[in-house]
Formats: structure tokens, C-alpha cells, sequence
């Protein structure tokens, strides 16, 4: 029965974490609109841990491979996006 009751307090910790998540994603878009920077992080973040899951499923791990892939995919989104960024002003101050 302990068992059981862990693996409830599991899934609810699970759910309130997404849940917690996902507000402050959403509550860190209000205001100004975008950046390309942070397209690319919010895009990244969300490929990586959707492929994440897929990868961590066929192992049986898809909370953890969601995580990781989040992660790693945020990362280089942000990446990418700072370069296109940079892009971006550069040639806004040659005109």
C-alpha cells in the first residue's frame, strides 16, 4: 500500500512541476514581445524535449530523457537564437 501512495505522490509532483513550469513560461511572456534569442530557447527548449520523451520512452525513462532533451534543447535554441540575433542588429546598425 506504501508503494502505491508513493507512486500517487509521484504523479502529483510530476503534474504540479509541469504545471509550475509552464505558468512561469507564460507569465515570462507578458510584456514586450520576443526576441529572436528567445524564440529560439522557448523552440528549442520545446523540440528537445518533445524528442526527449520520444528517446527516453523507447528506454523507459521519458520523464528523464523529457528533462534532458529540454535542457540540451533550450541550450542550443538559445544558442542559434543569439547568433540570428546578432545578425539581426548588425544589420540594423550598417543601414
Amino acid at each position: 500500500m506504501a508503494l502505491s501512495g508513493f507512486a500517487l505522490f509521484g504523479k502529483k509532483f510530476v503534474t504540479l512541476t509541469i504545471a509550475g513550469a509552464a505558468l512561469i513560461a507564460v507569465s515570462g511572456c507578458y510584456g514586450q514581445p520576443l526576441s529572436t534569442r528567445e524564440k529560439g530557447t522557448l523552440a528549442g527548449g520545446a523540440i528537445g524535449a518533445g524528442s526527449g520523451a520520444i528517446v527516453g520512452a523507447a528506454v523507459g525513462a521519458p520523464l528523464a530523457g523529457a528533462a534532458i532533451g529540454g535542457v540540451v534543447g533550450a541550450g542550443t535554441g538559445m544558442a542559434i537564437g543569439n547568433s540570428m540575433q546578432n545578425n539581426e542588429n548588425n544589420q540594423r546598425y550598417a543601414e
